[in-house]
C-alpha cells in the first residue's frame, strides 16, 4: 500500500504507508520549531493534499531554524525531513521564501565546543541542500 502527497491532481510523492506516516508525524513534531502550520492536510483515502504556499513557508522556516543553530544533533534530527520536504516543494513548482539568517536572532549552542557551523550563522548553503534533496528525490517515487 502507498499514500499520495499531492497538489490538486499533481502527485508530488507516493511513498509506502509507513514512510508517509513517519513523514506526517515528523512534520507535526517540527511545526513548533518553525512556528508555522505544516501545510499538509489530513491523510484521507490514502491522499494528503499539500497547500504548497503554506508548506513552502513551513520548510523555509525550518531551514532558517536549522541555519541559526550550530548544534549537530538538532541538525541531524532536522536534516532528513528538510531534504525530503525540499523535493516536494520543487516538484510542486514552488519557491521558498528566503529568510535572513544573518540577523541577531537566537541560536542553540553546543556546550562541548564542537560546532558544525561557524558562529554568527550563514546564508543557506544552497548547493549542499540541493545535493541532499537530489539524493532524496532519486528515492522518492511519484
Amino acid at each position: 500500500m502507498s499514500q499520495y502527497f499531492q497538489v490538486g491532481d499533481q502527485v508530488l510523492w507516493n511513498p509506502s504507508n509507513g514512510v508517509a506516516g513517519l513523514f506526517m508525524r515528523s512534520a507535526e513534531a517540527l511545526a513548533p520549531e518553525a512556528g508555522l502550520p505544516t501545510g499538509l492536510g489530513p491523510m484521507e483515502s490514502d491522499e494528503c493534499e499539500v497547500d504548497l504556499a503554506v508548506f513552502a513557508a513551513f520548510v523555509s522556516a525550518l531551514i532558517e531554524r536549522y541555519e541559526r543553530s550550530n548544534h549537530p544533533i538538532l541538525h541531524s534530527l532536522m536534516e532528513g525531513f528538510i531534504a525530503t520536504a525540499l523535493v516536494l516543494v520543487e516538484r510542486g513548482g514552488a519557491e521558498l521564501p528566503v529568510p535572513d539568517v544573518n540577523d541577531a536572532g537566537w541560536r542553540d549552542v553546543q556546550v562541548n565546543g564542537y560546532s558544525a557551523r561557524p558562529p554568527g550563522g550563514q546564508v543557506r548553503d544552497v548547493e549542499r541542500w540541493a545535493a541532499l534533496s537530489g539524493q532524496h528525490a532519486r528515492a522518492m517515487p511519484q
